[in-house]
């Protein structure tokens, strides 16, 4: 499947795999650490487990497959508009991009023949490209971003599920709060290096946010099934 797509495409497909993951890790950890607070039954925090896994994946898949779709009917109704504007005012269309290279600090005169270049080979790709910031012959498709997030989400859910039932009794809730950090610290530097945003502020933010879940859904849970 990767094989057949551009970089772009592949970089938005893995992101949704890691993102998918990283929520499945997150939200089966919130549930199972939430009932391991209020229940010592291990039947129980597996069933609510393995419940928020199956709808969770469900979930991502159709709301990944919504996202990518809303996306591409923008970028469908851009070019559209692009094609439009290219028939009925191009000297427009010319001018824009010429100064949005003249913005970007390229010489004038290096401006105008990159402009005239990328004009005659391609003005629909040139001008959708400087006024939308996409490439119109490169489309996410929603059935694969929707594939990527239906398998990554229950692989990321194993790890919390298998955690809080494998580890002994004394030490289940600490242990998968451990595992949990590890593994969100991972989804976290994956997304950074995808995204290539801020590495350190990208873990931290993952991993706070996952401990913020698990805290609060131990603590309701506690509260639940002790009062």
């Amino acid at each position: 499947m990767l094989k057949k797509m551009s970089l772009a495409q592949k970089v938005n497909v893995m992101r949704a795999a890691v993102m998918g993951a990283n929520d499945g890790i997150l939200s089966v950890a919130g549930i199972v650490i939430g009932v391991a607070g209020a229940s010592t039954s291990n039947f129980a925090i597996f069933i609510s487990g393995i419940a928020g896994m199956l709808a969770g994946t469900v979930s991502m898949a159709m709301g990944e497959y919504v996202s990518v779709n809303s996306q591409k009917d923008f970028q469908k109704k851009a070019i559209i508009q692009q094609q439009a504007a290219l028939a009925t005012n191009y000297d427009h269309e010319y001018d824009f991009v010429l100064q949005k290279y003249l913005a970007h600090g390229i010489a004038p005169r290096l401006a105008k023949r990159a402009t005239e270049e990328m004009m005659s080979k391609d003005p629909l790709t040139t001008t959708v490209r400087e006024r939308f910031g996409f490439n119109p012959q490169e489309f996410t498709s929603p059935y694969e971003a929707a594939l990527a997030s239906m398998i990554s989400f229950p692989t990321g859910s194993i790890l919390p599920l298998a955690a809080i039932t494998l580890f002994p009794e004394q030490i289940k809730v600490p242990a998968t709060f451990l595992a949990v950090i590890i593994a969100l610290a991972c989804t976290g530097y994956l997304a950074t290096l995808l995204s290539k945003a801020d590495r350190f502020h990208g873990v931290l933010r993952n991993v706070i946010s996952g401990c913020i879940t698990m805290l609060v859904t131990f603590g309701i849970g506690y509260l639940i099934g002790n009062y």
